[in-house]
């Protein structure tokens, strides 16, 4: 029997999952909403608008919070109150006190609950952590994580405007976050050892940061952090990991590489990447029906999106 799913927030990755779910077996969508009308209307030929959160989340047995992060603890604990299964955007809030005490009231449950990390199932981020316990890099050395973005917010967040300020938003929050739960979970916990974050506006303005650079310590290896949100050039977004025999990069979000020469990388898939993302997504829901019927999952927990949330805000606030 189908899970019954309802969407609260149909910005950018709102809108995604109204695809994924209604193109997934496991899942119905029976209900969604949006604080804003135009949002509501571009949905309303394919999920139901429901009358506001509230009937969304008692029509669902889980409810997707994909609404901006100063609201997100709202509709979680709504949906607990209403002993709703939860899947949450990051980060869980904007200060980290909220955070904890939401990771507490979400374990202390005892529902089904997860955070949306795409590389919790991706296919790329799967075979990147299993290469590396079968030793195919030898032994580990470091792992860089570049970024680079020629403009930000990008082109399709322009109703999440919000992305542009740091009280809520930044490229650190919305991007890096991903691949900093990726090397958490492949290489163990980050701690910031050192730090240099720039704005556009200066340290006492609103506006997101536009340079940050980074050195983590992890149990193995040393990670550094070099990215960028102004100056041209094509978008980047990579991690690379260094071993004594190879090395390997999860790049583009989807796509995996595998090097053994020094001036060239093979691609592991032979998929499209558009295909590629279309893996990623069904594997992430294929974990997401997993973790509804209790059974082992590999969804992101809440404790590991509160270790992110912090990794990234000592990376920002210092």
């Amino acid at each position: 029997m189908a899970h019954r799913v309802g969407v609260i927030g149909l910005g950018t990755v709102g809108s995604r999952f109204v695809d994924q779910f209604n193109s997934h077996d496991s899942f119905e969508l029976v209900a969604a909403w949006d604080i804003d009308p135009e949002a509501r209307a571009v949905h309303k030929s394919n999920v139901r608008i429901a009358l506001d959160a509230d009937a969304v989340i008692a029509e669902s047995d889980l409810i997707y919070v994909a609404v901006p992060p100063l609201h997100h603890a709202q509709y979680v604990l709504d949906g607990l109150k209403a002993e709703t299964a939860i899947f949450c955007e990051k980060p869980l809030g904007i200060d980290l006190d909220s955070s904890r005490r939401l990771v507490a009231a979400v374990e202390q449950s005892g529902l089904p609950a997860g955070v949306n990390f795409v590389f919790s199932a991706a296919p790329a981020a799967t075979r990147l952590q299993q290469m590396l316990i079968d030793g195919q890099l030898g032994d580990l050395v470091r792992a860089d994580l570049r970024f680079h973005f020629s403009q930000w917010p990008r082109a399709w967040h322009d109703k999440a405007q919000w992305l542009r300020f740091r009280d809520q938003g930044g490229w650190v929050r919305e991007v890096v976050s991903h691949f900093i739960f990726l090397a958490g979970r492949t290489l163990g916990n980050l701690e910031l050892e050192n730090r240099f974050v720039d704005y556009e506006d200066g340290p006492n303005g609103s506006l997101c940061e536009t340079t940050a650079l980074a050195h983590f310590s992890t149990p193995s290896i040393p990670i550094s952090l070099a990215g960028t949100s102004i100056g041209a050039g094509p978008d980047i977004v990579d991690l690379t990991v260094r071993g004594s025999k190879g090395a390997l990069r999860i790049w583009d979000w989807y796509r995996l590489q595998t090097s053994r020469e020094p001036d060239s990388w093979l691609d592991v898939f032979s998929s499209t990447r558009e295909q590629l993302g279309i893996d990623a997504y069904t594997a992430q829901l294929a974990q997401l029906d997993l973790m509804m019927k209790g059974a082992e999952h590999t969804i992101a927990t809440f404790r590991e999106a509160m270790l992110v949330q912090e990794c990234v805000e000592s990376l920002l606030d210092g």
